[in-house]
């Protein structure tokens, strides 16, 4: 019985350390769906929720010095910059559709929403890291502004970026997003 123990305990941690080696990446967050689901035992890698979320002086937060964030804000670093989603027409109509793809994603729960702001949590599959992704209409262009940041970590894969280019597509298949 021992010996099953120890073994069960050596492959748990001989597969954490080879999916997260040195570097920890965050987030491995893939965009597809599988029976899986998150391992229940990972639930410490989901990190804590961060506590500079939200809009302020109508700016998202700035991403960290890390390589495992993106934002939309014109003074983002181009290492963190991407694109706004940008709309034509009912900016409730934007918003209503932007919840509905996010709803749809796997994984994802959608802890905050206003009539110009959304914030969700998106799960990895396999080992339960958690994102942090906030949309935030601004009133005065017709964009909504994206921060998709990794709460553990350095690195990503580029996992944060790939969700919203995602959402981006699926916005204009919808044709909301120019």
């Amino acid at each position: 019985m021992l010996k099953s123990v120890f073994r069960l305990v050596f492959g748990v941690a001989l597969v954490m350390i080879t999916l997260l080696g040195n570097a920890y990446p965050s987030a491995a967050v893939s965009l597809d769906d599988g029976p899986m689901g998150v391992l229940p035992f990972m639930g410490s890698l989901a990190g804590k929720r961060p506590t500079n979320l939200g809009v302020k002086d109508g700016k998202l937060s700035p991403c960290p010095n890390t390589s495992n964030c993106v934002i939309s804000e014109s003074d983002a670093d181009p290492k963190h910059a991407i694109a706004p989603l940008a709309y034509s027409g009912d900016p409730a109509q934007a918003m209503a559709l932007l919840e509905a793809v996010v709803n749809a994603m796997s994984r994802t729960k959608i802890i905050e929403k206003t009539d110009r702001y959304l914030y969700a949590e998106f799960t990895s599959k396999l080992m339960g890291f958690v994102d942090d992704v906030e949309f935030y209409l601004d009133p005065s262009t017709p964009v909504i502004q994206v921060r998709s940041a990794s709460r553990l970590g350095q690195s990503d894969g580029g996992v944060n970026r790939k969700r919203i280019e995602a959402i981006r597509q699926a916005l204009a298949s919808a044709s909301v997003v120019e």
